[in-house]
């Protein structure tokens, strides 16, 4: 039996193609798949833009978050995309990040330990290394300014309680919220988050600035020392 041959995209209806699509019904009616094809461009002999884009995700069950977690080496493995369209969409989904971390300089409230996870989410969700950062805070708990204060590897990073305190000081802040994350996944705090925290809050407290939470961060979730009681 003869192949079928593919069916270009240009040969589907105008209304089922992913540019005309964004044009007449904007980028909101467009599945992930449709909007990497107008990133890919165009397919390879055996499929279109819209089929490699299909794939693609489907490796990555459909998550975007972990497609952008991909390096462009590791996009170019797939056949039909080329540094060029690797470079396209490792672009696309950071500029896609960039725009969320914007949300941190409206200056919101934090109330919450959800309230600091949906502020950090965006800065530490895709890290593969751990980092440790900070949320100054007012006496309102509105929000003074977000900092990164130490940068490690995979398994670990450096806390420096006197660099955090100088930082307190010098945006005059009332409280903070200690941030970290955990590349592994894992959200159970080990004993030196638990020396940490209990070291910064006491040395903090000398200052007259309060710790009000330390938040351990892996990609979709977080662990709250002030909600399981711990401060």
């Amino acid at each position: 039996m003869e192949k079928a041959k593919k069916l270009s995209i240009k040969h589907w209806a105008r209304n089922d193609r992913p540019r005309e699509k964004l044009l007449t019904g904007g980028s909101s009616s467009l599945s992930d798949t449709e909007l990497i094809a107008i990133l890919i461009g165009s397919g390879n002999r055996e499929e279109s833009a819209v089929e490699l884009a299909r794939r693609i995700l489907g490796v990555f069950e459909n998550s975007l978050n972990r497609l952008g977690k991909q390096t462009v080496k590791e996009l170019m493995q797939f056949r039909g995309i080329g540094e060029a369209r690797a470079v396209a969409i490792t672009a696309a989904l950071e500029l896609g990040r960039r725009r969320k971390e914007e949300a941190v300089l409206e200056k919101p409230c934090v109330n919450s330990s959800r309230d600091a996870y949906t502020i950090m989410q965006p800065v530490m969700g895709d890290l593969m290394h751990e980092e440790f950062w900070i949320l100054l805070l007012n006496r309102s708990n509105r929000l003074i300014e977000v900092l990164r204060t130490s940068q490690g590897g995979i398994s670990g990073t450096v806390t420096d309680i006197r660099m955090i305190l100088k930082n307190a000081i010098l945006h005059s802040a009332s409280s903070m919220v200690l941030c970290h994350n955990h590349p592994s996944g894992n959200l159970k705090p080990s004993k030196a988050d638990m020396d940490i925290t209990k070291k910064m809050t006491e040395a903090a407290r000398l200052m007259d600035v309060k710790v009000l939470d330390h938040l351990i961060m892996a990609d979709r979730n977080y662990f709250s020392f002030a909600d399981e009681g711990l401060m």
